[in-house]
């Protein structure tokens, strides 16, 4: 058993069923190791991808994703993909390939300082350097990825670790003493055969071990106890449900929506919470938020800081009493001081606020009628802009309630991109729990190939849809071959506008230029057919629901399909750019 193995044998007891990658000389043997395990090896056209889409797999299914990339550039091109995972608090494991120990730092073929450059973005940093560390090496990153506030963890692998101990000694020209021709060449040798040694010691007894159970942060029962209190006086309360609520994995997402039916407060979903009371819940509202975070006397941040998504704190009303549950004491009491801050897990606290909670009586129901009349008068506005006529080009608003009125029960939106996207989340409303992927706090364009890739392996049931910016489509255009390969049909709908248009409409009305914002209304669905899958074009609203019905079926025989949508340009989203 080599040290490839031996890392195989850990994700398996880790409950890892995908293993992502760019294969390399560096870790292929992590990969063969893997795939003897029965771990799916899926290899993608970059390496960002491979570690968007173990992001999306942690978010999906409770358990860490996993990514191997190979030594220098290949580790480099995922610094974006590791960053956006710290941000949006995905616990992920990354597997990185470096030069042999004994050659580092001696000009070797893609030999850095790797450490330097991942330690700032992960909450786990460790250079295995013996090959018996690579078990509780890769069993503390689990773990560590997982506790507290969730994040990456970075495991660097040399390869003289990955390969059995005779290899390795070719590989580096250890031989024997006896055979050195001179005094420097029987040093050299003595050296290594010394250096190998110390690597080996002890590997033969390295064995992977059952993983700890997940970290639950419950509250403390005054806690619970003094929010219920706050809550029960309320008369105009708000409960905001951001990612940290769904970190409990599916199983968790009926019990957290039970409690927050016994709270009673209206409620607001973000990130991967969207979907958690599926699609017309009583208590949930998606409009005229800003209008009610003003008016609220109570606001419970349940995993959402006050960052610029609520513009750092100013969009709740200065007299509204604030009830800060998250994991992170830093995120609870970021640019605002919360009334009452509850270091813990978030679904648990909910769960346990409603356990203290006395549902008899409603005073209530006044401000949820005030929220819904809301609701439904924007929904009425949506609705218009919708149905009016853009001309020779097809309405973004009409789209968008096209794809959501198709939409199956069993599926997961990923959303990849600015304006266009930025509209379909007005309107495209998620069916379920855990079936909304969004990049996150850091906004990273690119993350839809990955998510969406990783969406399918999780949720093979599920109709896949990727949400397409024609900007952010030009980051994973190439990833159809990797959908291809592995048999996954996704729809893809690029929302193709010619434009960066978040950003342009913006810099036209404050600088009277659109350089660098403008692109062609390229055919993109041929990329599509060309690596193997099946492009669409949509050029006008009457071309909508019979290209959406192809697409639909060709996606469930196992074929990935990009429909390419020729979108006139839109005011919908005006002013809505985020610095």
């Amino acid at each position: 058993m080599h040290g490839g193995d031996l890392i195989a044998e850990v994700l398996e007891r880790q409950g890892v069923k995908f293993l992502f990658t760019l294969c390399g000389g560096h870790i292929s043997s992590i990969l063969t190791g893997a795939k003897a395990r029965g771990i799916r090896v899926i290899d993608t056209r970059h390496e960002a991808t491979a570690v968007f889409a173990a992001d999306a797999v942690a978010r999906l299914s409770g358990v860490p994703g996993v990514a191997a990339v190979t030594a220098g550039p290949g580790l480099t091109n995922t610094i974006t993909a590791v960053k956006n995972a710290q941000l949006a608090q995905s616990p992920l494991v990354l597997l990185g390939g470096a030069t042999a120990t004994v050659l580092r730092g001696r000009g070797a073929l893609q030999d850095i300082d790797q450490m330097a450059l991942l330690a700032p973005h992960v909450k786990f940093a460790e250079a295995v350097t013996r090959v018996k560390d690579l078990v509780p090496t890769l069993e503390r990153a689990f773990a560590v990825a997982q506790s507290g506030v969730p994040g990456p963890a970075f495991v660097e692998c040399p390869v003289d670790l990955l390969y059995d101990e005779a290899t390795v000694r070719e590989m580096i020209g250890a031989k024997s003493a006896s055979s050195a021709k001179s005094l420097p060449d029987m040093a050299i040798q003595l050296y290594l055969r010394a250096h190998m040694a110390r690597v080996f010691a002890g590997s033969k007894q390295a064995r992977a071990h059952a993983p700890m159970p997940r970290e639950v942060l419950a509250p403390f029962p005054s806690a619970a106890e003094r929010a219920a209190a706050t809550l029960h006086d309320a008369r105009h309360p708000l409960v905001l449900v951001g990612s940290q609520a769904t970190l409990g994995g599916a199983a968790e997402m009926p019990r957290l929506r039970a409690a927050l039916e016994r709270i009673g407060a209206p409620v607001y979903l973000s990130g991967m919470a969207r979907g958690l009371l599926g699609r017309s819940h009583p208590l949930l509202h998606r409009h005229q938020r800003t209008a009610a975070l003003r008016e609220a006397d109570v606001v419970v941040l349940a995993g959402v800081p006050c960052d610029f998504r609520l513009n750092y704190g100013l969009q709740i009303g200065r007299k509204a009493k604030i009830i800060a549950i998250n994991r992170g004491e830093d995120e609870a009491r970021k640019n605002r001081r919360p009334y009452q801050t509850i270091v813990a897990d978030v679904a648990e606290t909910i769960g346990s606020i409603a356990r203290e909670i006395d549902p008899s009586g409603d005073d209530q129901a006044p401000w949820r009628d005030r929220l819904r009349t809301r609701d439904l008068e924007r929904e009425h506005e949506i609705a218009a802009q919708a149905g009016a006529s853009t001309g020779p080009l097809v309405n973004p608003l009409r789209l968008c309630t096209r794809i959501d009125a198709v939409l199956p029960d069993a599926s997961v939106l990923v959303a990849d991109g600015g304006d266009f996207v930025g509209t379909a989340s007005y309107v495209v409303a998620p069916r379920g729990p855990l079936s909304w992927l969004d990049p996150g706090v850091f906004g990273t364009l690119g993350v839809g190939a990955g998510f969406a890739l990783a969406a399918k392996l999780v949720r093979p049931e599920a109709e896949v849809w990727l949400l397409w910016g024609d900007g952010s489509a030009g980051y994973g255009l190439a990833e159809y071959d990797t959908f291809v390969r592995h048999g996954v049909g996704v729809v893809a709908i690029v929302g193709n506008d010619a434009s960066w248009a978040q950003i342009a409409r913006d810099q036209v009305t404050l600088l009277g230029d659109a350089v660098g914002t403008e692109l062609r209304r390229s055919d993109y669905e041929k990329v599509a057919d060309a690596l193997g899958g099946r492009g669409f074009r949509i050029e006008r609203d009457d071309e909508i629901d019979g290209i959406l019905a192809q697409a639909q079926a060709v996606a469930r025989a196992g074929t990935p399909v990009l429909v390419n949508v020729h979108l006139a340009r839109s005011d919908f989203r005006k002013g809505s750019i985020s610095m």
